[in-house]
């Protein structure tokens, strides 16, 4: 990702800690790819790394938090969108869904258009381990109330946090589905790129009734 314009470059030492928690998350995946999440103990994927228990513990509260590492950096992802959208001028809504569409072109893994062998085992794990998805609603949880507070701080709803509170509800859970549906069709054996053209398809369907509102 790249950094919020406003945001200060990281220092030496918040880089060195990045490093270091990224060797701790990458260790630990791939012993929980080889052996599973719950037959991987704390002690050993430690040991794996050449740390003492405290020490992860400082970087990770929780075992789960060494995978969910990976989504650490999308937590605030819309509410950054929307904040550099209106500095350059651009409508939350229409911000949100240029990123989408950005990152569908990338494959990016947070699109669910991503069918790189490493990508498909990692997402195996996550939705195959029931510790793991309840994490990640946590994480969609503050993902929303992120984007809630960026959209209450602007005009479009006069700053009302009850519309806003609905409003990023929709927008995660459509990106969200979004997501599912790629990762879905993947898994069911087409490639990313025999799935693209529907995905920005579905994109522009979605976007259109978080702005038109649905037809039910």
């Amino acid at each position: 990702m790249t950094p919020d314009r406003g945001a200060a470059v990281p220092g030496l030492r918040e880089r060195k800690k990045e490093r270091t928690r990224q060797a701790l998350s990458d260790a630990a995946v791939a012993l929980f790819l080889e052996r599973g999440f719950d037959s991987v103990s704390v002690a050993e994927v430690a040991a794996a790394a050449e740390v003492s228990k405290p020490t992860l513990f400082r970087y990770f509260p929780a075992k789960e938090d060494l995978v969910l590492h990976r989504f650490a950096d999308h937590e605030d992802e819309s509410a950054r969108v929307v904040a550099e959208g209106r500095r350059a001028g651009t409508a939350p809504l229409d911000a949100l869904y240029a990123h989408l569409l950005d990152g569908l072109a990338r494959r990016d893994p947070v699109t669910g258009l991503c069918d790189h062998p490493s990508v498909l085992s990692y997402l195996r794990l996550l939705y195959g381990t029931p510790a793991l998805v309840g994490r990640l609603h946590a994480y969609r949880v503050r993902s929303e109330e992120a984007l809630a507070d960026a959209l209450a701080a602007g005009p479009e709803g006069a700053g009302d946090p009850l519309l806003a509170r609905l409003a990023a509800g929709q927008v995660v859970t459509v990106l969200r589905v979004l997501a599912e549906e790629n990762t879905g069709r993947i898994a069911g054996g087409e490639t990313a790129d025999e799935v693209a053209e529907g995905a920005v398809e579905a994109a522009g369907l979605a976007f259109r009734a978080l702005r038109e509102g649905l037809p039910y």
